[in-house]
């Protein structure tokens, strides 16, 4: 089986939030299982920064509203006989699950590490380089060395605070990448333009390529058109050209 890699470009703001908390995810729960010192610390550094993108938006909100579309084009396929109805059901009773959770006005995710004096102290010093350092901050130095069992169980108390926006941006972008129509294109000369359709709201560029094409997509969009450079790094330092032959790819145009 052929290995690929995939670049993906967001088309709006929404999408390129939820890019962003879905890659911070990601690295917290690979350093949550670590066991390491290092692990901890990054695994806190993911989680603020978590939170910190969670504040400069009403992102709850945007998911409310991602999520009940998403619902409503589900429940728009109820009656076609192609559908697999219980695969169906299965989707929409885990986002019905998870609308109903996020929308009750309880819910703040974030708050148990707003309200907590550690992550307080931390989160004054670590946007200064080092200021994380042992003698900056004892108390952190001091709850890095406790045992991992104990690390492991405040981190994991910080985090499901913000797991079912988790759950939600993992269901949302599961759905919008399923949505496209995987096409063979080419770029001739490494350049790729294409109109959007004025009938279609495209959310989501993907383009998938070989993992060992030495080749990368720059990816730029707007409301009408996107394009679509393929550029080439011959080392870290040399600047990218744009490649001079025709370039074969697998283009996903996400329009749920």
């Amino acid at each position: 089986m052929q290995i690929k890699i995939i670049y993906e470009q967001p088309l709006n703001e929404r999408i390129r939030t939820f890019l962003r908390l879905e890659h911070l995810f990601k690295i917290t729960n690979h350093h949550i299982k670590g066991n390491s010192e290092w692990d901890s610390r990054a695994a806190i550094t993911n989680l603020l920064s978590i939170v910190e993108l969670l504040g400069r938006s009403d992102i709850k909100s945007d998911l409310v509203k991602e999520l009940e579309r998403h619902a409503s084009t589900l429940n728009s396929l109820a009656n076609n006989p192609n559908v697999d109805l219980q695969r169906l059901e299965n989707i929409l009773g885990n986002i019905n699950s998870v609308l109903e959770s996020i929308r009750k006005p309880a819910y703040q995710p974030g708050q148990s590490m707003k309200q907590d004096e550690l992550i307080s102290s931390i989160k004054q010093r670590i946007t200064i380089p080092g200021g994380s350092c042992n003698f900056d901050l004892p108390n952190y130095h001091h709850w890095l060395h406790k045992a991992e069992e104990n690390r492991t169980k405040d981190l994991e108390y910080w985090y499901n605070d913000l797991k079912l926006i988790n759950d939600g941006l993992k269901l949302s972008l599961n759905m919008i990448r399923n949505s496209a129509n995987p096409t063979r294109e080419r770029a001739p000369a490494g350049f790729y333009q294409k109109p959007m359709e004025s009938n279609l709201s495209c959310q989501l560029i993907r383009i998938v390529l070989p993992i060992e094409s030495s080749y990368y997509p720059e990816i730029s969009g707007g409301k009408h058109r996107f394009t679509v450079r393929f550029m080439e790094q011959q080392n870290t330092g040399t600047r990218p050209v744009q490649a001079q032959e025709d370039i074969e790819f697998e283009l996903h145009c996400c329009i749920l």
